[in-house]
């Protein structure tokens, strides 16, 4: 508790067991190391109790959801080195680590718990929150910034309320000065993610539009004239509706070609 580097290793030198045993809240002593960040007797007491990476205190946390929740991120590094599937345990209400790291606005430790954890970024917790829900209900601007930069998850994504991201955003009150950034953010993004979704529908339609363009074009509307004729000036192959009706023929040709087009 009070970083006593050289006392923890006299003292698991003369009895090692000491590290396996847990106080009356089941904290380990690598639980409190990794409370109080003290990097080197973690080291140490991993290095006599490994198995300590699994155990779980009243809370349910292991030492790697203690040292992601206090921001400790060398203490987190070494704890992953170590195993890194301990991070993958699920706490109260199904939250993740990164879920833990994301209310508690410990940004660092969030980056290396993606970069270690990449599979871990769309999980959702039992209420079908992902993390972009979570920052945006804590209103954490730096973490928004940080998902939405990352493109790991669709904005889109609905929680068990069938609400997304922004639409928790908007209903939450507009306390903190980064409201409005928070909303233009998750806005801009998610129409920039829209479109790449639409794609095969965006093509069938513009192909749809240019055939039909092409085809008035070659055959428009009252078909051609098939043959010249002196009297009336015109010539085979000009378009009936030309002589016909002419401002109705140019509106209609202008409106082919930006079809078209």
């Amino acid at each position: 508790m009070h970083g006593q580097t050289s006392i923890v290793e006299q003292v698991l030198k003369i009895n090692p067991q000491l590290a396996r045993i847990s106080d009356s809240q089941e904290s380990s002593p690598l639980h409190l190391a990794a409370t109080g960040g003290h990097i080197e007797i973690a080291s140490t007491l991993l290095s006599v109790a490994p198995e300590m990476c699994w155990w779980r205190d009243k809370q349910g946390m292991n030492p790697i959801h203690v040292a992601a929740m206090n921001g400790h991120v060398e203490i987190l590094e070494i704890l992953l080195l170590e195993s890194s599937m301990p991070a993958m345990e699920r706490l109260h209400r199904g939250q993740t680590v990164l879920h833990l790291c994301v209310k508690h606005a410990q940004l660092r430790a969030l980056k290396v718990l993606v970069e270690k954890l990449g599979e871990l970024v769309c999980v959702k917790d039992d209420d079908g929150d992902t993390l972009l829900h979570l920052a945006a209900r804590c209103g954490k601007l730096e973490t928004i910034e940080y998902l939405v930069e990352k493109k790991a998850l669709k904005l889109r994504t609905t929680n068990a309320m069938g609400k997304t991201a922004l639409q928790i955003l908007i209903e939450s009150p507009p306390t903190t000065v980064n409201y409005l950034k928070m909303k233009r953010l998750l806005t801009d993004v998610s129409l920039f993610i829209v479109i790449p979704e639409m794609r095969s529908t965006i093509m069938v339609v513009a192909v749809l539009i240019a055939t039909m363009a092409f085809q008035s074009a070659i055959n428009p509307p009252g078909g051609v004239w098939s043959e010249d004729d002196d009297k009336s000036s015109h010539k085979a192959g000009e378009a009936v509706m030309e002589s016909t009706h002419p401002d109705a023929y140019l509106n209609i040709m202008f409106a082919n070609l930006m079809a078209f087009i």
